[in-house]
């Protein structure tokens, strides 16, 4: 139930490519939502089939923004400097939220105001399947910063987040073509604690061919560029730095000797090493 003492704006927020066969039900299910006070944007991230069309069903429901193809990460920045509420979400192109994701969040933040983002837990679909999520995925609540390390444990789409964290933390990097999630909520967690409602409100889809998750392969190289960045910020306390060294030995390992079996005899060899490139603490 809505608690209507206050209605602060929330940006619902969709990026797409080349995604009108799923779009149009993602865009439903956010018009969908109960609570009253939500605007739509959806950044079209140059797309070449019918996606155009069939947004103009929807007039003046939603706010409609294209850019040339530049990536996902560009996409959601673009998001981010459109949007005008106080709270931001976001949700991709192939999932879907249920009628009461949106106010349930939003009454958390308001019986928990020191809160700065939550997310939900997910029913999944694989190839139309439901499925378990594996024990590595599973969510967790607070400070889960070396969570994070090991694997992408947050949901973009079941998340939501006040402005200030945005203004603080920054936008996504566009120089990952994949992994740009795991990078972005690094970056969050060994700042803040992100909490987790414990409700089912997202219906995620997975398997699909046009996921970037499976047209890229390697990602641990960007997941070891993303530590190795953050290490070298300065910003992780020594406690968080040696679960980001530990964690980067662990994933130079795997990466490198992946490389070696392949053939890739340089590369693997580079990251076997690079781990021993970094102190064992902060000086």
């Amino acid at each position: 139930m809505l608690n209507k003492t206050s209605f602060p704006l929330v940006s619902a927020i969709i990026p797409t490519y080349n995604r009108s066969g799923y779009l149009e039900k993602a865009v439903r299910s956010v018009l969908a939502q109960d609570y009253p006070y939500l605007e739509l944007v959806i950044v079209d991230d140059g797309s070449t089939d019918d996606t155009e069309e069939i947004l103009t069903r929807f007039g003046s429901r939603i706010r409609y923004f294209y850019q040339s193809h530049q990536g996902v990460s560009a996409a959601r920045n673009m998001g981010f400097q459109v949007a005008s509420g106080d709270l931001l979400a976001f949700l991709d192109s192939d999932d879907l939220w249920k009628p009461s994701k949106t106010s349930i969040q939003v009454n958390y933040f308001r019986e928990n105001p020191n809160t700065l983002i939550c997310q939900t837990e997910e029913v999944w679909f694989r190839k139309g399947i439901r499925v378990n999520p594996r024990h590595k995925h599973r969510m967790e609540d607070g400070w889960i910063f070396q969570k994070c390390l090991k694997s992408c444990v947050v949901s973009l789409s079941s998340t939501m987040f006040k402005r200030g964290l945005i203004e603080e933390v920054g936008y996504f990097d566009p120089a990952f073509p994949v992994c740009e999630d795991y990078d972005y909520w690094l970056r969050i967690a060994y700042r803040y604690p992100i909490h987790l409602i414990p409700r089912k409100l997202i219906i995620k889809h997975g398997g699909r061919k046009d996921q970037l998750s499976l047209q890229f392969k390697g990602q641990d190289k960007y997941r070891i560029l993303s530590i190795i960045k953050l290490m070298r910020s300065g910003c992780l306390n020594q406690e968080q730095y040696q679960q980001a060294l530990e964690e980067l030995r662990e994933k130079c390992r795997i990466y490198g000797n992946g490389c070696l079996k392949r053939g890739k005899i340089r590369e693997g060899e580079y990251y076997l090493g690079l781990p021993g490139s970094f102190n064992t603490g902060i000086s």
